[in-house]
């Protein structure tokens, strides 16, 4: 079933009689399309649109073929090391189902061999430098979490965001004021993950939220928003906020 896909991208890259677009791609140049291609399949599945879905899986699958095309060009590996590579890994971590042992020692018990044996000695090692930053924070505070490296409850991490805020608004120079900042985000990703919130997911439905009370505001207004006061305007958020609820 891939092999068509696999033809295709081999044609597009071809020195002579390929694309001039695709030829000159490298690993650096697709990443940010291979990135976008998640979150639209993303999309898609919060939207609940299976069209959508089956399109924008092919478009990440593409991608999966760009980089492996890419790594073949350049003799490093081929499309087929990837799949063994994965096909690898998942019967790896799950020994209970592939191997001969009854119980599951649990997946991040097998990573962390997994990491040891690659060299990786932190306990933090591993966490991807590309994730969205609220999701890496979550993941770094949540391997800290794992060896001890944790609030007791949830007071002291309530207490440290509002630390966080004092020093933002103690700060001196615009170099202060972006640490300060980075770290009350950090403690703000510490609170949700201790409400056992998903800090990504929940920015994500704030914005929406945000996003759907605006559209409100404004398709609802006579004027431009510019030339309306803060009183007006918070006026005609609370009308929309009271609208969208009845909704």
């Amino acid at each position: 079933m891939i092999d068509p896909l696999l033809e295709i991208m081999r044609r597009l890259r071809d020195p002579s009689d390929g694309c001039d677009w695709d030829k000159v791609q490298t690993f650096k140049t697709i990443a940010p399309y291979t990135i976008e291609e998640a979150y639209e399949v993303a999309d898609a599945i919060s939207r609940d649109d299976m069209d959508a879905l089956k399109d924008e899986l092919g478009d990440l699958l593409l991608q999966v073929v760009f980089h492996s095309q890419i790594a073949t060009d350049a003799n490093q590996f081929e499309f087929k090391d990837v799949v063994d590579s994965i096909c690898n890994k998942m019967t790896r971590r799950h020994p209970h189902i592939f191997g001969d042992i009854d119980e599951n020692p649990g997946w991040e018990q097998i990573k962390a061999v997994e990491r040891e044996k690659s060299g990786q000695s932190s306990s933090l090692d591993g966490v991807a430098l590309a994730l969205p930053a609220l999701l890496r924070a979550q993941k770094i505070q949540k391997r800290a979490a794992r060896v001890g490296f944790d609030w007791p409850d949830i007071a002291p991490v309530k207490a440290k965001l509002l630390e966080e805020l004092e020093e933002v608004e103690s700060a001196k120079t615009a170099e202060q004021v972006h640490e300060e900042i980075g770290d009350l985000l950090f403690s703000a990703v510490n609170l949700a993950r201790h409400y056992k919130v998903d800090a990504e997911r929940a920015l994500v439905d704030a914005t929406e939220k945000f996003t759907c009370r605006f559209n409100e505001v404004e398709s609802g207004l006579t004027r431009d928003m510019e030339d309306m006061s803060l009183e007006e305007l918070e006026l005609e958020w609370q009308k929309a906020k009271a609208k969208l609820r009845k909704s």
